[in-house]
């Protein structure tokens, strides 16, 4: 009785399939809630429950009841500095956007106040970002260039930025962050080296003082805008320029050398912008500046925002492409820092806090932020501690709108090309791209043609093909999926891909396959093929193979296809003598192939619960079929040799499968 009980506990569970409402109500669950997020208080009061949720929806009101005084001299302290950082930031990439310098610092005021509510990153800084500024004018210039009419194309601007916020909270509260996976990170570096680059030359137009240029983004056309006006260059801002750049890369410098003066890079782009409206106010310079800035705070521009059809496909393409682009380098730098300080960021909670900042801030004269990395870099090593820097940041620029803004119109636009090129020097990964070429060459592939793309072509051609190669690779993993040969390790029951695994020895008159992949329509022709070559394979080679059996402990669905693959498969090796097995099948495959009826052709006794099982079932079977057949052989030959007749064999023949049977009882 206890071998039997032994051999029970390890059978094959095949229960009644799950009703479908179940199971879709499971794969729904595991698809848009794979955190579930209201499992520690499930069990909770309803009052505990409702706070909870509440907390869960606004995170604010999560660590405002613990703050303290303590925390907040902290994020004092960092709020202060990246306020520091985010004026001449504000106002280099609202020039970089092509619209007016002081939506830039607008758009430093009304958004970090909106995240410090809804977002769960302690380190996140909000403000513009450079690669997302420069797509403005790529996308929606073409339809209405910004020199044309400058007031509809910032109302444009304000569409985009709008669209791109639907789309970032949509994404969040659907819980459909899953999307955003699939701009892959070899893209990403791409994009944002391809970017830096075309930036970075794209500021020498300011750095030698020149008043004409391309529109044109590509490398090619923006070298020739520089060289061919070589007669026009100006000498003045040229020295000031590259004075500044080198102030600025030393101080980064500086910072390499000794972490704790993070407080000098992060101070240096200030210095130059005053430095530099200094220079130009007591010199009267004839330098070309940043222009009148007002006082006064955010006006409402819900009104500014145009759904007219001869615009929409322009701020409806530049919505997506920045909103998905911010969304990705956001999410990623959050979760980055949240990792380095050891607790965890709300991927679907962030897209929402980031989408809905920039849908409030389209109607509050803002246009796309999100949280870059300069800025996050500077929060995070001025020691914050929670979001309420992002709030003290805002205040800062609340003053800085209300009281001294005008005082920022002498900026000359040479300090801030000299920022935007310190920054996008800061931003091209050559290193993380050879890396790449170490250790995935599609993923290099991938990057590299992201940045020959944008530098020779455009950056909505160049991410396309990048984001279009990462599909691709996507979808071959899922067409043609790995499927291995495994053999016995010595001595043991593991069984292991033998390319893999040299000492891994083949089981005699038994292929173990191993399928790593969902079985669907897209690959389920090829899976089918590929069995059948390995089996003509072991067969070609002089080995013989009666059992195949197929490890799907890797398979993780399986769809009508795939069902028929199997049917079809099981056809093919049995003319062959082969017969199949299956070790490990999830509940998913499972219960398809039992409401298919595949488990009722090839029979309950032919599924396992592992690799081990299916090939110690499988000789017991060879050797039983083996002593069948030596013993019908002897029977059939005795009897030849007594003469017996033909009732007398098969009497013979009866009477051993009784006796086997009865010992194969007795031996249960």
């Amino acid at each position: 009785m206890g071998e039997e009980e032994e051999q029970q506990k390890h059978e094959v569970n095949f229960g009644a399939p799950r009703k479908f409402a179940k199971s879709f109500k499971s794969d729904l669950k595991e698809t848009f809630l794979p955190d579930d997020p209201f499992r520690s208080y499930k069990n909770e009061s309803k009052i505990v429950q409702a706070k909870k949720t509440v907390q869960y929806f606004f995170p604010i009101f999560e660590w405002l009841p613990r703050y303290n005084l303590k925390l907040f001299w902290a994020d004092l302290l960092a709020g202060i500095t990246i306020a520091s950082l985010a004026i001449p930031q504000g106002i280099s990439y609202a020039k970089l956007a092509q619209i007016p310098p002081i939506i830039g610092l607008y758009s430093s005021f009304v958004p970090p106040l909106i995240y410090a509510v809804f977002g769960s990153s302690k380190d996140l800084a909000i403000g513009t970002v450079a690669s997302c500024s420069l797509l403005f004018p790529a996308i929606i210039g073409r339809v209405v260039p910004p020199t044309n009419d400058p007031s509809l194309y910032l109302h444009l601007v304000y569409t985009a930025t709008f669209f791109a916020g639907v789309l970032q909270a949509g994404l969040g509260i659907f819980r459909l962050g899953f999307l955003v996976d699939f701009l892959s990170h070899s893209t990403i570096l791409g994009f944002m080296t391809g970017t830096a680059i075309i930036i970075a030359l794209q500021q020498f137009k300011a750095m030698f003082g020149l008043t004409k240029f391309t529109t044109h983004t590509d490398v090619v056309s923006v070298l020739h805008a520089i060289f061919a006006q070589f007669h026009q260059w100006q000498w003045r801002p040229a020295v000031m320029g590259f004075v500044f750049l080198a102030f600025l890369i030393f101080t980064r410098h500086l910072k390499k050398k000794n972490p704790k003066l993070f407080w000098v890079p992060a101070i240096s782009p200030m210095v130059v912008v005053v430095v530099g409206a200094l220079f130009v106010y007591f010199t009267k310079a004839n330098f070309q500046t940043v222009g009148d800035l007002k006082k006064g705070l955010n006006p409402i521009s819900i009104h500014y925002l145009n759904f007219n059809s001869k615009y929409l496909s322009s701020t409806v393409q530049a919505g997506v492409i920045t909103g998905i682009l911010s969304l990705a380098e956001g999410i990623a730098i959050g979760r980055s820092f949240a990792t380095m300080r050891n607790y965890q960021t709300d991927g679907n909670k962030e897209m929402t806090a980031i989408g809905l900042m920039n849908i409030v801030g389209s109607f509050t004269s803002c246009y796309l932020a999100t949280g870059p990395f300069s800025k996050t870099a500077v929060n995070n090593s001025a020691g914050c501690k929670t979001a309420m820097s992002n709030v003290v940041m805002a205040l800062c620029m609340m003053l800085t709108l209300l009281f001294i803004a005008p005082l920022f119109s002498y900026t000359p636009l040479v300090a801030l090309s000299a920022l935007i090129i310190s920054a996008m020097l800061g931003l091209i990964a050559h290193e993380e791209i050879y890396h790449l070429l170490q250790v995935d060459k599609f993923d290099f592939i991938i990057a590299v043609s992201a940045v020959l793309g944008i530098t020779f072509v455009s950056m909505d051609v160049g991410l396309g093909i990048s984001v279009g190669l990462s599909i691709l690779r996507a979808l071959l993993y899922v067409a043609r999926p790995s499927i291995c040969k495994l053999g016995n390790i010595p001595n043991t029951k593991f069984y292991r891909d033998m390319h893999q695994y040299p000492c891994a020895t083949r089981v005699k008159d038994v292929l173990i396959l191993q399928l790593g992949s969902p079985l669907y329509f897209s690959n389920s022709s090829y899976i089918r093929e590929r069995i059948f070559r390995w089996i003509e394979e072991e067969q070609g080679n002089q080995h013989e193979v009666h059992y195949l059996v197929l490890d799907m402990g890797g398979s993780t669905n399986i769809d009508t296809s795939g069902i028929e693959m199997f049917t079809e498969l099981k056809k093919m090796v049995e003319k062959r003598g082969v017969k199949i097995m299956l070790a490990n099948p999830r509940l998913e495959v499972t219960e398809k192939l039992i409401l298919s009826g595949f488990i009722d052709d090839i029979g309950k006794k032919s599924v396992f619960l592992s690799i081990d099982d299916a090939v110690a079932a499988s000789k017991f079977k060879l050797i039983e079929d083996f002593n069948s057949k030596h013993y019908s052989e002897r029977v059939v030959s005795n009897a030849a040799d007594k003469d017996l007749s033909d009732a007398q064999v098969v009497n013979m023949e009866e009477g051993n499968g009784s006796s086997e049977n009865k010992k194969g009882g007795d031996s249960q």
